[in-house]
């Protein structure tokens, strides 16, 4: 073949980038002649033709290289002339030689050469060539070195024998192009040279060549990807679309893309421009401004409106035609193309015919290649099987009869006998009937394998030996000959040409060919299946990947398995994560480290979040089946990577549930620091989700790893503590919650974890053994955890041996102590006093705070047991606290966040009688000396604010109010008044009515003004929040008499107070008391105050009625109340503001002006409403009427037009 000449060799039939293309085409036509001139010009000169200085065939001027195909013989130079005995060799030319050494890959030398010859004045066209070339300086990496053009054995020349000939194209048809190379031409000398810098146009020229080399490349990688594209519909369909021309052939790529840019020219040519945009947004991947963009090399086309009025020059005249079935054969064939060959070239048919027949031929070779290569694949496995049963057993030869077994060579003979030659098929068929007739033969013609029909020899077995079963068939009685059998069958439709009819026409025989056939079907079975029901294919996927021999199949099916849905939901991401289970239990961590951690690599940033969490989610699962080297470092790097850069919720949970899972096998020290950041991290995600994993899985998994290091009482806890005192001395002038909650949130996810270490570091640890009858642990005994990893008996181990070990506890802390018990007395003498110093700098007034600490020290005493509390937590607050008048003197514990966190997180854990006695014994006594003491209440404040959000406490609060309303101080009194205003809210209405009305009712009685006054905001709560009118009657009578008894006028504080509790409760009290009550006693407290003749408490006063009138000014007020009390009230106080505020007096001034507008838009508004709602009426009639009339329409278009019409 010409194709196979020397010097095509590792380029598949390419362009050779060493020689030019007139060396190339001699090489292609006449590669015999050179060969044979080339080895008589090396004996003639005296060197070995296979050496590297001897003269190759290829160099132009080697003799009988320019002979050439189509020129009369005489043109040639005879090759007998050349080398005659005697003569002086021919002196070799300097191309010959700058041939030579670039075709043996002396690039130095050549380039020395090219130099030397470059400052004599005599540039050689050949090297100049090559060295301006860029692509002959790529290396590729699709063809090795010294191999032939893949798919052709043997194919190998002069360049490639020696190894150094690169190969132009890849393996996939690309071209590598190298980052960044220099040639020689575009080399500048002058930076190397002493004679300075070159010349600015100088440059500009270099540039120039680069920039029209680059071109040329991007004309070249067009001509490539056209060249692609003509071959991308397969053989098989072009074959259809030949024979049935009414089969539209589908619409290649680069076609559709050029039929895009003529379809949006004509758009914008013609005004269609909004359809244009539409269009260029579905297509989005295109540049319609520059046809280049299109990636074909040709020029381009007319636009739509020449092409469609030049369509009818080119109209075929229709015939009547009959379908026929016609075939060429081989010999006649390849007998046609010289004859089409000699057609004289006037004839305009003989180049398209000629082509045509070209083209059929080759499809027909690499049909029969194709069909030869299956054979031969099948063959080799059945000689594999065969082997194998030679192995393990003795082969016997089957008793000949009626019993017929397949023979390997006739079955290989039958399937070969399409793909062969028409003169290969005459041999066969001779040597086959010689073999099954002759002499030697045991078998009678009729009863041959050969002679069977095909579809039988179909249906027998592939392989057969001795463990397997005999087929039988019955055979007719008949004397036909093979050949007639064979003939007559062939008029069977069987088709095993394609890859389909290949794999049917084959029936695996063993284990590892269904493996094979699998591994070839399931690539093209997946893309055919529905997405919804892909999930039914991963079993086969799974097996056929764990027990297929080849590696590259493998990776080729998992990668399908990890690509088999495009967006997989929970349940289908859960099918292939447990399939992914199974195969890393199936193959061990080796091949799961090998074949499916790539797989997730891969897809880690993938654009689409499910796939991203099949990866986070795969990493967790397959953990404990990986290398442990591999676990702590690749995987755990990649959840790391995908926790800190991924944007999607509910990926960084699954990493943080996965990373979980790494804490609880991963084995190496080193990592724990990084695991510790990790957790930092976490916490501090801003999605809800991550930090409730984290908490739920994280974070237990790596306390647990952090027990067995032993660093959690020297390390993680007490890190944790010291980023909490970091951050409460920054956070003096605004402390940031957000990470208070984070750090403390972790340590109250560590009290389980730190628990389960006092238990098992005990004295007694030792002693708990299961025997006889285990006690029963309490339901409420402990908190009720946030996951299944915080729940101590799952840390333990079991829920008996937790009983047996609390049993143990108990019984050591009231009877033994904490002598000896390292971890107890951590807790004791190190965490508690730090985390009481801690809660003392909290700001008591932070509600979130006080919660939080609350929380955790309740769930603290809770999960270490009431003894423990009882005799280690309560005795040290105690201690803190001493309950006395001096101490609030000397520090002021008592209003520090000490007071609430005790009350409501270690007083509240438990509630039987004396524990409640306690805690209301507490708040009295707080209450009492610091009202005594006339310290700041809101630590109380604090503490009734979280128990009161407990129904359960309502009753013990209104206990120890009771006890400071009829305290003998009217200080405590005052404080118990003040307190209702904060429990009023939470309480539901019986107890307000039955408790806390009296109470208050008797307060308002109190010989002490003060106490009085106190009674006024918790009115006022109740005003805001209860419905009872009985009630707010009651509330109400109570107000007036301090409003309207006259022993109350001159009560400054107190008309502040009733002002100040109006503008709070106003806007959200029930709107009959607003107008009623409260707006009316607003105007007459305004115009009372422009009487008033001190300007410190008129001003006072007129700041308050401000703040209240401003509140009220959002509430609905009616017109009348607006005109005779709202208005009113305003002009008083801006009469006051005048004279004392004149800033705030604009502001009134403004809103009397938008009150008086709304009123006067009212007036005018009402008579147009009235129109408009009778408008209203009308216009909705006749809307009835009309839909009542289409609606008895049907669906014809003239009854519908006929509705529009005007009646005549």
């Amino acid at each position: 073949m010409a194709a196979m000449a020397p010097g095509g060799g590792g380029s598949g039939g390419g362009v050779n980038p060493f020689l030019s293309d007139s060396d190339e085409d001699d090489d292609e036509v006449a590669a015999t002649e050179e060969r044979r001139a080339g080895l008589r010009l090396g004996a003639a000169v005296g060197l070995d033709p296979g050496s590297a200085d001897s003269l190759s065939p290829q160099d132009p001027m080697a003799p009988g290289s320019s002979a050439r195909p189509g020129l009369p013989v005489e043109s040639a130079a005879p090759p007998a002339a050349l080398g005659g005995s005697g003569e002086t060799p021919a002196r070799l030319s300097i191309d010959a030689i700058a041939a030579q050494l670039l075709r043996d890959q002396y690039l130095l030398t050549a380039l020395e050469l090219h130099t030397e010859l470059l400052e004599n004045g005599r540039e050689l066209p050949r090297l100049r060539d090559y060295f301006s070339n860029p692509g002959n300086f790529e290396r590729q990496s699709g063809t090795p070195p010294g191999m032939g053009a893949p798919g052709i054995p043997g194919a190998s020349g002069v360049g490639s024998a020696g190894g150094r000939e690169p190969s132009t194209t890849s393996g996939g048809g690309q071209l590598n192009r190298a980052g960044s190379i220099s040639t020689l031409d575009s080399l500048d000398f002058a930076r190397y040279s002493d004679d300075g810098n070159r010349e600015t146009d100088e440059r500009v020229a270099v540039l120039e060549f680069e920039l029209r080399k680059a071109k040329e490349t991007i004309q070249a990688l067009r001509a490539n990807l056209t060249k692609a594209a003509e071959h991308e519909v397969p053989l098989q369909e072009r074959k259809n679309y030949k024979s049935s021309p009414e089969i539209q052939e589908p619409i290649k790529p680069l076609e559709k893309r050029a039929l895009n840019f003529l379809v949006n020219e004509f758009l914008l040519k013609n005004n269609y421009k909004l359809t244009s945009i539409t269009f260029s947004d579905e297509n989005d991947d295109q540049d319609f401004e520059l046809w280049d963009d299109v990636g074909l090399n040709i020029p381009k086309p007319p636009d739509l409106l020449q092409l469609y009025r030049d369509f009818g020059n080119h109209q075929v005249t229709g015939k009547d035609l009959v379908d026929v079935a016609s075939g060429v054969d081989e010999d006649e064939l390849e007998a046609l193309t010289p004859i089409l060959g000699n057609v004289p070239p006037t004839l305009d048919t003989s180049q398209p015919i000629e082509n045509s027949l070209l083209v059929q031929k080759l499809e027909d070779k690499i049909s029969l290649l194709n069909n030869e290569k299956w054979s031969l694949m099948e063959q080799i496995t059945r000689l594999e099987s065969e082997m194998d049963i030679l192995k393990t057993e003795h082969f016997t030869t089957p008793a000949v009869g009626d019993s017929v077994q397949p023979s390997h060579r006739d079955s290989e003979d039958s399937r070969r006998s399409p793909v062969v030659n028409s003169s290969d098929q005459d041999k066969n068929k001779d040597g086959h009937l010689e073999a099954l007739g002759g002499p030697g033969s045991s078998i009678p013609k009729e009863k041959a394998t050969g002679s069977l029909p095909k579809k039988e020899r179909e249906e027998m077995p592939l392989s057969s030996g001795p463990s397997k079963t005999v087929v039988h068939f019955n055979q007719p009685n008949r004397k036909l000959s093979p050949a007639f059998h064979q003939a007559l069958l062939s008029f069977c439709r069987m088709s095993a040409d394609s890859r389909l009819g290949s794999e049917v026409s084959r029936i695996a025989d063993s284990e590892k060919s269904v493996m094979l056939m699998l591994g070839r079907c399931l690539p093209h079975i997946v893309p055919n299946v529905l997405l919804a029901k892909r999930e039914e294919l991963i079993p086969l996927i799974l097996c056929t990947a764990c027990l297929h021999p080849e590696p590259k199949e493998r990776d080729q099916l998992l990668h399908i398995l990890f690509n088999l849905i495009k967006r997989p939901d929970d349940e289908q991401r859960q099918m292939i994560l447990t399939g992914c289970v199974a195969f890393a239990r199936h193959v061990g961590p080796t091949r799961v480290e090998a074949e499916l951690l790539p797989q997730c690599w891969e897809q880690i940033n993938h654009k689409y979040p499910e796939r991203r969490l099949l990866v986070a989610e795969s990493c967790g699962a397959l953990a404990p089946y990986l290398p442990k080297e591999i676990r702590s470092s690749l995987v755990l790097s990649m959840l790391q990577q995908m926790l800190m850069e991924d944007k999607a919720d509910l990926v960084r949970e699954a990493v943080i549930k996965s990373l979980g899972v790494i804490m609880g096998y991963i084995d190496d020290p080193d990592k724990y620091q990084q695991g510790f950041e990790l957790l930092l991290s976490a916490l501090g995600d801003p999605s809800e989700r991550v930090v409730s994993a984290t908490h739920q899985v994280f974070l237990p998994a790596y306390a647990a790893w952090t027990t067995e290091l032993g660093n959690l009482q020297s390390h993680l806890i007490p890190t944790l503590l010291n980023k909490i005192e970091k951050l409460l001395r920054e956070g003096e002038h605004g402390l940031d919650e957000h990470k208070l909650h984070m750090y403390l949130s972790a340590l109250q996810s560590l009290i389980p974890s730190l628990f389960a270490l006092v238990l098992q570091n005990a004295p007694f640890s030792s002693k708990a053994t299961l025997h006889g009858e285990v006690p029963q642990i309490e339901v409420t005994r402990f908190p009720r955890p946030m996951s299944p990893l915080q729940d101590v008996s799952t840390i333990i181990g079991s829920r008996e041996q937790l009983a047996v070990l609390l049993e143990l506890y108990d019984y050591q802390l009231e009877h033994e102590g904490t002598t000896g018990w390292e971890s107890l007395l951590w807790v004791v003498n190190q965490l508690l006093p730090q985390l009481i110093e801690i809660v003392g700098k909290i700001n008591v007034t932070s509600t979130a705070c006080v919660h939080e600490f609350s929380k955790f020290f309740w769930r603290l005493c809770r999960t270490f047991g009431k003894i423990f509390t009882n005799t280690k937590v309560k005795p040290q607050f105690q201690e803190i606290l001493r309950l006395s008048e001096e101490n609030i003197a000397g520090n002021g514990v008592l209003t520090k966040a000490t007071v609430p966190i005790y009350a409501t997180g270690v007083l509240t854990c438990y509630i039987q009688e004396d524990d409640r006695k306690l805690l209301v014994g507490f708040l009295e006594d707080v209450m009492t000396l610091l009202s005594l003491s006339h310290a700041p209440l809101d630590s109380l404040k604090a503490s009734f604010v979280e128990l009161g959000a407990n129904p359960a406490y309502h009753e013990l609060l209104l206990t120890v109010l009771w006890y400071g309303v009829v305290h003998t101080s009217a200080l405590v009194r005052c404080t118990a008044a003040r307190m209702f205003e904060l429990l009023v809210k939470g309480v539901n209405e019986t107890l307000v009515a039955q408790r806390v009305v009296p109470a208050l009712i008797t307060l308002s009685s109190d010989p002490e003004i003060s106490v009085r006054i106190a009674t006024i905001p918790a009115f006022g709560t109740i005003m805001e929040t209860v419905i009872q009118r009985e009630l707010l009657e009651r509330v109400k009578m109570q107000l007036a008499s301090f409003l309207e008894d006259p022993q109350y006028q001159d009560q400054h504080s107190l008309h502040t107070e009733i002002i100040r509790t109006f503008g709070r409760v106003g806007p959200n009290a029930e709107p009959r008391f607003r107008d009623e009550f409260v707006i009316p006693h607003l105007h007459k407290l305004a115009l009372v105050n422009n009487l008033q003749i001190v300007d410190s408490k008129r001003l006072d006063i007129a700041i308050h009625l401000f703040e209240a009138y401003s509140a009220l000014s959002c509430c609905f007020i009616s017109e009348d109340l607006m005109v005779n009390h709202f208005l009113p009230g305003l002009r008083c106080l801006r009469t006051d503001m005048e004279h004392l505020s004149p800033e705030h007096e604009v502001i009134l001034s403004s809103m009397i002006k938008e009150c008086e507008q709304k009123v006067e838009n009212k007036t005018v508004q009402e008579p147009q409403g009235s129109m408009s709602i009778a408008a209203s009426l009308v216009s909705e009639d006749t809307k009835t009427k009309f839909l009542n009339k289409m609606g008895q329409l049907t669906t014809s278009g003239a009854m519908l037009a006929n509705v529009f019409q005007r009646k005549k």
